[in-house]
């Protein structure tokens, strides 16, 4: 089956060997195009035979190009067609959680391979057959972020809710032993998957090492909109301090026999458990931001070594900024040690609580713009109010479809969006 070409980049090597819009890419090189996996990878040679389908009939194109020069060609999807569905039932399932009159595309459940490797978001490998897998391997595509939660085959079954979900993880070891590097997840569920099936989870996983880069812990996150699901609770001080000191006996094991950190625990964790974030040197390469890990630590660390670079002065300027009732206390630290830098600065930081989805969710990403607005009404925001860029990731807009200009418009202050870099904070806070 053919995926229809929606447009062709002027001067490219397929505008130029006469292929238009409208066709349809059948192969190239032989090799059947389903999707963007198969586009990319043999798209790369630079002796190309193209199959098309015109309104004319079949048609055959060569193109010579340089090596890893781009085709041209665009497609209706990044995907090239369409998304896969989530078969799961999650017990922990944050869409499942949602409050209805949000946008439908927050209520689709991805479990995509290929937006794991597009995108670094996660999958639990249950949408995926053994000649996928053999394809990722063909393919290299790597890393790939993979859900686990568990490595005891029965409980996934319940966790998932899909019957598959013991048997795929065989894939893993078939994917690490291939060279694929794997980062992994387990999303942390009290007297479910916690103590003696955390350690059997860590170290199953251990086993795939070196290709298994790292394993996240992250606690799991509870809405107020959970009736009718499956009866969890949140972690409490003591479980999430249990976590941490099992995931510490874990590492030095690790170190002592030759080998490095494998687990590391979500910032969220940290917080739970009332300890202070460890320093950069804990996160290794950081393979986990995109799952809330390290965060704090990077964003402490890019902009301290800013601020020291930074020259005094005596700029005037004050300003404001909102954050998830979990980011306020390190970012009053960072605002803190700004204003004993530069006096004139003064930053004001509030955390606000999150009455969308129950002030137990306490992450910046999850903030919708109507509960900043009513938190900061006749509250002093200065020259300009910062916001986090993780709260716009959906289309520019946050969870309750407002924009920033509807934030603007409502506070009567200009709002600036910050990328999360400590040298774009820095910036924010003193430039504008």
């Amino acid at each position: 089956m053919a995926v229809i070409i929606a447009s062709v980049e002027p001067g490219s090597p397929a505008q130029r060997a006469g292929v238009a819009a409208g066709m349809g890419l059948v192969s190239i090189n032989g090799q059947p195009i389903r999707d963007v996996l198969d586009y990319r990878f043999y798209m790369t040679d630079p002796l190309l035979d193209l199959r098309l389908e015109t309104e004319k009939g079949p048609r055959e194109v060569r193109i010579r190009k340089a090596e890893y020069d781009d085709l041209g060609l665009a497609f209706d999807t990044y995907l090239m067609d369409r998304q896969h569905h989530c078969r799961n039932k999650c017990i922990f399932c944050f869409v499942d959680q949602l409050p209805r009159g949000l946008r439908d595309t927050l209520y689709f459940k991805d479990d995509d391979s290929r937006m794991s490797f597009l995108f670094g978001s996660y999958v639990t490998l249950t949408n995926q057959t053994e000649e996928d897998i053999r394809r990722i391997i063909k393919m290299h595509i790597s890393p790939i972020n993979i859900s686990v939660h568990t490595t005891n085959p029965r409980l996934r079954v319940e966790m998932l809710g899909n019957p598959r979900s013991g048997e795929v993880l065989d894939y893993i070891p078939m994917l690490t032993e291939a060279g694929i590097q794997v980062n992994t997840q387990l999303v942390l569920c009290p007297g479910v998957n916690d103590g003696p099936e955390l350690r059997r989870s860590l170290h199953d996983l251990a086993r795939y090492a070196p290709n298994l880069q790292s394993i996240a812990l992250v606690p799991v996150g509870l809405t107020c909109h959970r009736d009718g699901l499956h009866p969890l609770r949140p972690l409490t001080g003591d479980e999430a301090r249990d976590i941490l000191d099992l995931s510490e006996e874990f590492n030095r094991e690790l170190v002592e026999n030759g080998g490095r950190r494998l687990a590391f625990a979500a910032d969220e964790l940290f917080l739970i458990a009332g300890r202070p974030f460890p320093g950069p040197e804990y996160y290794g390469d950081f393979h986990q931001l995109e799952d809330g890990v390290g965060l704090s630590a990077l964003l402490r660390q890019e902009f301290l070594e800013e601020l020291d670079w930074a020259e005094a002065s005596d700029i005037s300027r004050e300003t404001s900024a909102a954050c998830g009732t979990a980011a306020q206390p390190l970012l009053r630290e960072l605002s803190e040690a700004l204003t004993e830098k530069f006096p004139g600065v003064r930053a004001h930081v509030y955390g606000v609580p999150n009455r969308l989805f129950g002030h137990s969710v306490n992450v910046t990403g999850l903030l919708c713009g109507r509960d900043i607005i009513d938190h900061l009404r006749g509250k002093p925001l200065g020259e300009a109010l910062l916001l986090s860029s993780v709260m716009l990731r959906h289309e520019g807009r946050f969870l309750d479809d407002l924009t920033p200009a509807d934030v603007e418009a409502a506070l009567g202050v200009p709002v600036r969006v910050v990328d999360g870099s400590g040298g774009d904070l820095l910036d924010a806070w003193t430039r504008g």
